[in-house]
């Protein structure tokens, strides 16, 4: 039942928790601040600490959320692609009865290859070679995102506001957060953008080319994780080299700049000529040219498909081309689709933390404040031509976001303390929730709440699925038939070798089946029907008898 100011039951237990909380904040508030100040001290020291926070309060959820579950085409997809570099490989050759693994995002021709870029598979990749799960690459790019937002702060802010900024990238992007609890990723650009950053103002101050360095391996980084984004990037250095650099730039801060850069793009054309055979045709370049996915920018007409495409690809271009709209983009769309983007940036921000933000408005007459507010201008308006948007196309920014946070809490003095106070225990409430969740609380307030995009354990039944395959001994092949309103939520997904897999996944083709069964021979043959309620898998044979399955919550 909601109150007369429309708050629910549980947003006033927060607030009055959160009140309490403050109190007793307050109360020890001369002890507080001295330890702060005593910590920030030793720079290494908080940026362990700032790193390690965030792996320390994830693993500490494992028992109620366990090691995310791959759950869409783009987890799969970049799943496919850790798998063939962790092989020391950038593609693998076309499998001669393709048309069985045509799955979302994954090309079948000219090789068998993801079509993202390769920077989130190479940290995916090393953490499955190193450490033998790729979810251990998005834990050790999460924790270097937010020791790389400390470390950028400290060349914009004060010690003690660095490190409070720091230990709120980690529990924002940390143990609740999306890039945290699935494989997309967003962390490995952020820290991309940590780098450069970080290193601009520490070069204009003392103009040593190890900076320089680092701001061509943050962009190095980022052209190998968001082509597009990294022109914009090259941009905002740009604007502030001519803005704050006033010394000309030698020729050792060139080439210490250059060389990562160029390092970056020697191996994106080796990727791009295995995957599509040539050296400057990108991946997502030949889907879009074969599946009409990813669609263009609004400023260039709708791809066409030339392929024939699965009634699941269909429905993908047809939704993207439905985002794109016909004809060329006009200004009123333009600025209306930027419009409604807006709230997407929250994805940045813990809730309370948005009165910093217009708090930070106030301070825009100061030089440093401007050029953040250009950088996030540019990127809004670049990625504006995206007729689809998501919050890792622009990671880069995360540090800025930070920062800008910052800066609106000091324009708030002591209200500013305060909203740091409910900031972090609007965390603590909700981390609480989750990590005390003995009797599926978490499950049963997690409508209210906001911004947080923690796991389940198995929300699609793939667990239960692939638990009752390695039960039984000997290599399998599971035929996946969709159903009539099947969406995005891919079954077909394979690694880099498909035929040397003990499970290998296929789509149902009907009597073409027979083909695939005879490149198979001696496979247990499954069929899995993926849209039942829960997921339905039986033995491949007329009239089957389906197994008795476990319940998917």
């Amino acid at each position: 039942m909601n109150s007369a100011i429309h708050l629910g039951g549980l947003d006033l237990i927060e607030l009055a928790l959160a009140f309490v909380l403050i109190g007793f904040a307050f109360f020890w508030r001369s002890h507080l601040y001295p330890a702060l100040t005593a910590l920030a001290a030793r720079p290494r020291i908080c940026a362990v600490v700032v790193g390690g926070l965030p792996v320390v309060l994830r693993l500490a959820l494992i028992p109620n959320h366990p090691i995310p579950t791959p759950q869409v085409a783009d987890d799969f997809s970049y799943l496919l692609l850790a798998d063939t570099l962790r092989h020391f490989r950038l593609a693998n050759p076309a499998h001669p009865l393709s048309q069985f693994f045509a799955t979302l995002f994954v090309l079948q021709q000219p090789t068998y290859s993801s079509i993202f870029s390769p920077g989130q598979g190479i940290v995916l990749a090393a953490g499955w070679n190193l450490l033998g799960n790729p979810w251990a690459g998005v834990v050790a790019s999460v924790a270097a995102m937010c020791a790389g937002c400390y470390w950028m702060l400290r060349g914009w802010t004060t010690p003690v506001c660095s490190l409070v900024g720091g230990l709120f990238a980690a529990l924002t992007f940390g143990a609740l957060n999306q890039w945290m609890n699935s494989y997309w990723g967003g962390a490995v650009s952020g820290f991309a953008g940590c780098l450069v950053f970080g290193a601009l103002p520490r070069f204009r101050d003392t103009g040593r080319p190890v900076y320089s360095a680092v701001i061509g391996l943050g962009i190095a980084i980022q052209s190998l994780t968001r082509p597009f984004e990294t022109v914009l990037l090259v941009v905002v250095v740009a604007i502030y080299f001519g803005l704050e650099i006033r010394r000309r730039p030698g020729l050792r801060v060139v080439l210490s700049a250059l060389a990562p850069v160029t390092a970056a793009l020697a191996f994106m054309g080796f990727y791009n000529h295995a995957v599509t055979g040539s050296w400057t045709t990108l991946p997502y370049e030949v889907s879009r040219y074969q599946y009409g996915v990813p669609t263009s920018f609004t400023f260039q007409p709708n791809p066409v498909p030339h392929r024939d495409l699965t009634p699941e690809e269909e429905l993908d271009y047809k939704i993207q081309v439905q985002l794109h709209g016909a004809g060329s983009d006009t200004p009123a769309r333009f600025f209306g689709r930027l419009w409604q983007r807006l709230p997407i940036y929250c994805f940045f921000f813990v809730p309370p933390l948005l009165i910093a933000v217009v708090a930070y408005l106030w301070t825009l007459r100061r030089r440093d404040s401007l050029f953040l507010a250009i950088t996030v201008c540019i990127f809004a308006t670049g990625t504006n031509f995206y007729p689809y948007f998501y919050s890792h196309y622009i990671a880069a920014l995360t540090c800025v976001f930070v920062l800008i946070s910052m800066i609106g809490l000091a324009r708030l003095g002591r209200v500013g303390v305060l909203v740091g106070y409910v900031c972090a225990f609007h965390f603590m409430f909700w981390y609480g929730v989750h990590l005390l969740d003995a009797a599926g609380l978490a499950q049963a307030v997690e409508r209210f709440e906001t911004g947080d995009n923690i796991n389940e354990p198995d929300p699609q039944g793939r667990v239960t699925v692939r638990s009752a395959l390695d039960r039984v001994p000997g290599k399998q092949l599971v035929f996946v038939r969709y159903g009539a309103m099947h969406t995005f939520e891919e079954w077909v997904c394979n690694g880099a070798e498909i035929d040397n897999q003990r499970v290998i996944w296929a789509r149902d083709l009907g009597e073409e089946n027979q083909r695939l069964i005879a490149y198979y021979p001696g496979r247990t043959l499954w069929l899995l029907q993926p849209d039942r309620h829960p997921p339905q898998l039986s033995a491949y044979r007329e009239g089957p008898e389906p197994i008795i399955m476990e319940q998917v919550p």
